[in-house]
């Protein structure tokens, strides 16, 4: 009888995604930002601000609504827009999941290595071993037939 009927419901209501549009390659300054805003005016209702690593002009925000986005966000030097609807849990998680290099690469691609002592050369894969992270290569650019085997930090994809 003591709880009012607000806390009962943010209580029960799952937490949703927010994408707030930002200037590109400000994101962090905005997180920041927000935080300090959220932190001085003890805001309820903001769980977390996550900036995904390979979206520019894109911060997601786990709040209980919307409208703790449009209040917080409110004054921000750089945000440009605040996307209506919500992201869910499996979308968040595909953002900001850290993916290998290495994993994106197949037997038969044109690869070139961008570090050590082959720097500059280019190979066709014909194994990966994302276990061990390493690339078996068949060298292009040689006069005669050369397999090496590089880490996979070494390499990057040219084409597929």
């Amino acid at each position: 009888m003591g709880e009012s009927s607000g806390t009962r419901e943010t209580a029960a209501r799952p937490p949703k995604y927010v994408v707030l549009r930002t200037t590109a390659r400000q994101e962090m300054n905005v997180a920041m930002m927000l935080e300090s805003i959220a932190k001085g005016s003890n805001a309820k209702g903001l769980y977390s601000i996550i900036v995904p690593p390979e979206i520019h002009g894109y911060i997601v925000i786990e709040t209980v609504g919307l409208h703790v986005v449009h209040q917080l966000a409110r004054d921000i030097k750089h945000v440009k827009g605040r996307a209506m609807g919500s992201l869910t849990r499996e979308e968040v998680e595909k953002l900001i999941k850290v993916r290998s290099p290495i994993e994106e690469i197949k037997p038969g691609d044109i690869v070139e290595i961008i570090s050590g002592p082959l720097k500059g050369q280019r190979g066709k894969v014909i194994s990966v071993d994302v276990q061990k992270n390493i690339v078996k290569l068949d060298m292009l650019e040689t006069s005669f037939k050369a397999e090496m085997t590089v880490p996979g930090d070494f390499v990057k994809p040219v084409r597929k």
